[in-house]
């Protein structure tokens, strides 16, 4: 259970920069050589709970293996180097 709240909370964490970044970008939208930014985000560590071809005891042998994701970590906030439209 506190594996699961720890991934919800990394991915709350990135959604409220995804949103803060969208809120910058619409502030200044009007602003004369803004350059908008990106929010970009990568994942953490992977936990392997069983791996493939392992053995169970009423099946057989599992064919996949089962893997748990670490949440999401922000990496950066990038600009975008786009030409804007000409005034």
């Amino acid at each position: 259970m506190i594996r699961a709240m720890w991934t919800a909370a990394t991915g709350m964490t990135a959604q409220q920069l995804n949103v803060d970044t969208i809120a910058n970008n619409l502030a200044n939208v009007n602003t004369n050589a803004f350059k908008r930014s990106r929010a970009e985000f990568g994942d953490l560590l992977y936990q392997i709970q069983r791996l493939p071809g392992t053995n169970a005891s009423n099946v057989g042998v599992f064919p996949v293996g089962v893997q748990v994701g670490g949440g999401v970590r922000p990496i950066t906030v990038a600009k975008e180097w786009a030409q804007g439209n000409m005034r």
